[in-house]
């Protein structure tokens, strides 16, 4: 057998760890672009098509990020996430930068900007699956939870500071300037990206592994049996085959001889087999089904119908905005909470009541307050289910897993936006939030139900 690779010395905390620092300050820079680039286009396809037309150029990246997003997972972990995130965020600055060029030299109409959005949504599905996979790489596992509270707390300075600067952009020089900032605030998070390092992970975590039949070897039969036997135990899914260590330095992907489609079944089949893994991506998809319709069509239904107009709606979403990033902060600070898998499905349950009572609050005060609790509650579960994909999950197969969780909470709930729009047209908002929290709670009776993952812990 070969030599297990020599586990990384002491990882520092993540929020002193300057490696971890200049990736969040990477990620932190090509999110704000994320936002300032949203508010530029949106603008651009307003001034240039009808509502109808400015609807499907804002659209139009869904279908490829939703269709590809698999395969995304795939290429991540066969190329390696920090390789797949640098080169994501070049095509997308280049993207930009050239559509701001063109704006500024003529008036082109619509079809820069619906392929521009093509591209992000293409380079989405490859960007997000890497980015989960990423903090794994810079950091030990014990650290995660604060990565994921850090994450947090990224994503909203993002949605605080992006739109501003978008509405800057637009008012000094239109969509061209809003463009070209959007472009250089992505363009920021490439030298970043390519100065952080990666850790050389321990043997027992697997990363850059080479499949290899050992029973093409030699090894006894009894012996094979008991490998699989313990694989099954750990989540390893019994293919037959054991995982041996490349030596430390080698490009794993360039030993792999599978084809990218078996890389695919065998990131579900081991996300299938696997007893926290499994369980977890269903107690995701519940919560996320039961919880984007009320928070975002839902929400806006629910304000005209109160009068409560689009301040008011704005004080219920800056509501949600600082619960959910007082849980961020709370992660960072703490950097690891005990007994996560009961923690995420306590905080799903009672996030799901939160979100049913958002509908009965009496005032807008109230459904201030009730929308901070829910974002405090989602943020705290959230958090914890994002740690424990990137603890519980190999990290040879994080690009796929984190694939299939994006997949669902940002390609298949937001399908359920449409339809909640319609029932609280026909019912009333009432029902439609009732039943929406009965969704998520669903989640987090699932989370709470099965042992694998009510018991599952984050390292210490």
């Amino acid at each position: 057998m070969t030599a297990l690779l020599a586990p990384s010395a002491a990882v520092a905390p993540a929020h002193r760890d300057p490696n971890v620092l200049r990736w969040l300050g990477a990620y932190t820079s090509s999110m704000v672009g994320d936002s300032v680039y949203y508010i530029a286009l949106s603008w651009a396809a307003v001034q240039t098509g009808t509502p109808a037309q400015a609807g499907v150029v804002m659209s139009v990246s869904a279908l490829p990020r939703a269709l590809l997003m698999l395969g995304g997972g795939v290429i991540a972990d066969r190329l390696g996430p920090r390789r797949v995130v640098i080169g994501s965020d070049a095509v997308r600055c280049a993207a930009v930068l050239a559509v701001a060029a063109l704006l500024f030299l003529t008036s082109p109409g619509l079809w820069p900007l619906a392929l521009l959005a093509l591209v992000f949504g293409t380079v989405d599905a490859v960007f997000m699956p890497a980015v989960g996979a990423l903090p794994v790489r810079i950091t030990g596992k014990d650290q995660l939870a604060r990565v994921q509270g850090l994450r947090g707390l990224a994503i909203r300075f993002a949605s605080v500071v992006g739109a501003p600067l978008g509405g800057l952009g637009v008012a000094i020089g239109g969509a061209p300037v809003a463009f070209a900032l959007a472009g250089l605030l992505i363009a920021v998070s490439v030298p970043l990206l390519i100065s952080v390092r990666i850790r050389e992970l321990p043997g027992d975590e697997r990363v850059g592994v080479l499949r290899v039949d050992e029973r093409a070897e030699g090894l006894p039969g009894d012996q094979h049996v008991d490998d699989l036997a313990r694989d099954e135990r750990v989540g390893v899914p019994p293919e037959g085959e054991r995982l041996r260590e490349l030596p430390a330095g080698s490009a794993p992907t360039a030993a792999r001889a599978t084809t990218a489609w078996a890389d695919l079944v065998a990131g579900l089949r081991y996300i299938r087999r696997h007893r926290v893994l499994a369980p977890l991506m269903l107690a995701i998809a519940l919560g996320d089904f039961g919880f984007v319709g009320p928070l975002n069509i839902g929400l806006t239904l629910l304000a005209d119908r109160r009068g409560w107009g689009a301040s008011g709606m704005g004080w219920v979403l800056a509501g949600f905005g600082v619960g959910a990033g007082a849980a961020s902060l709370l992660l960072t600070v703490r950097g690891r909470l005990p007994r996560a898998g009961l923690v995420a499905g306590c905080g799903i349950l009672a996030g799901s009541v939160a979100i049913g009572a958002l509908a009965y609050v009496p005032s807008l005060v109230a459904a201030v307050g009730t929308a901070l609790l829910v974002g405090l509650l989602a943020g705290l579960s959230g958090a914890m289910c994002g740690a424990l994909l990137q603890t519980q999950g190999d990290p040879a197969y994080l690009g796929r897993v984190t694939a299939v969780a994006s997949l669902v909470s940002l390609g298949l709930a937001p399908l359920s936006m449409p339809f909640a729009a319609a029932a609280v047209g026909a019912w009333g908002p009432g029902p439609v939030f009732v039943v929406s929290a009965v969704v998520c709670g669903l989640g987090g009776v699932v989370a709470l139900c099965v042992p694998g993952l009510r018991h599952a812990e984050l390292p210490r």
